[in-house]
């Protein structure tokens, strides 16, 4: 099976994107943010498998992405298979494209539809992995609150777990989202989708902590530091980025003795479900909180939550 590297090498030897393709994309995208109020990360991702796909049918004399054909599309599938694509980032792809061609129907621009009979791949149930109650402890306390930046990286990691926040939603706080007095945060999920968060004391003392001693030194360097609309800003007066984020939760880790390799910023979205659980907390409650527009996605956890019941019955019963 291909390597990784393979996989970007051949990328990479793909021809430049049509100018015809490139436009079609663009506004099946403008599409649908405004229609369905898509993330900027599902847009990206949409644009990647778009232009990826559009390029690899320019390579293969194929015609181009708008007019592309049920075979052509299975003959990408095969390429990919052959790739060592995993299946999960196919069934990205076929969702994406179910999406291009349902609009490609819409508008006028086709009269049939090449995704009908495409079935995406079976995927593996993966369960969510999340932190025992003491290592999220650790992980709370690594950063070092002397100084404005760690009191800030303090703060996030204390939001991100009391309020189950996805990481876009964390780095795209603005001020106004938060309301200390009366402890809750207004938070604008998925599909623009807002939610009302409430906040635990912990996290209440930290936000008040970063708010009063740590976010005016960290724009002290800004520009205009009264025009910064973000809850937890850089000194540059910007918000951390979902990769910046990423790197704190893995420094954060080591310090705190946890492998970083099994730690996620999203483990944290996931302990918090996974806790509230264990500790008795109703399944639409939790839908609410995680912003989940279906409760099938909740249900997830109860599976988390099953097994660590099984595991402490078998510890301590008597005759397990």
């Amino acid at each position: 099976m291909p390597s990784a590297a393979d996989r970007r090498q051949l990328s990479r030897s793909l021809p430049p994107l049509a100018e015809e393709d490139a436009a079609c994309i663009e506004r099946f995208l403008d599409a649908a943010w405004a229609e369905r109020g898509l993330s900027r990360a599902t847009l990206s991702a949409y644009r990647a498998d778009l232009q990826g796909l559009a390029r690899w049918l320019r390579a293969a004399g194929r015609p181009a992405l708008a007019q592309a054909r049920r075979e052509d599309l299975f003959a990408n599938l095969a390429m990919r298979a052959e790739a060592g694509y995993t299946p999960r980032s196919t069934a990205r792809l076929l969702s994406c494209l179910r999406a291009y061609f349902a609009h490609a129907l819409r508008s006028g621009m086709r009269r049939d539809d090449p995704c009908a009979l495409l079935q995406p791949p079976t995927l593996p149930r993966l369960l969510p992995k999340a932190l025992s109650e003491a290592q999220v402890a650790a992980l709370l306390a690594a950063p070092d609150v002397t100084t404005p930046i760690g009191l800030r990286d303090r703060a996030m990691l204390e939001l991100m777990y009391a309020a189950g926040l996805r990481v876009s939603e964390l780095v795209g706080l603005p001020a106004t989202a938060l309301n200390l007095r009366q402890g809750v945060l207004r938070v604008t999920g998925k599909g623009g989708r807002e939610r009302l968060v409430p906040l635990g004391e912990e996290s209440r003392h930290w936000l008040e902590r970063y708010l009063r001693d740590a976010r005016a030194p960290l724009l002290a360097s800004a520009r205009q530091p009264s025009t910064v609309q973000a809850l937890f800003v850089e000194a540059d007066g910007d918000a951390p980025s979902r990769q910046a984020f990423w790197g704190l939760v893995k420094r954060c880790a080591v310090m705190a003795g946890i492998d970083p390799a099994k730690i996620s910023p999203h483990g944290l979205r996931h302990s918090f479900a996974t806790h509230l659980l264990n500790h008795g907390a109703d399944l639409r409650a939790l839908q609410m909180l995680l912003g989940h527009s279906s409760l099938t996605t909740t249900q997830i956890y109860t599976l988390v939550a099953r097994d660590r019941l099984r595991n402490l019955h078998a510890q301590h019963h008597p005759r397990a």
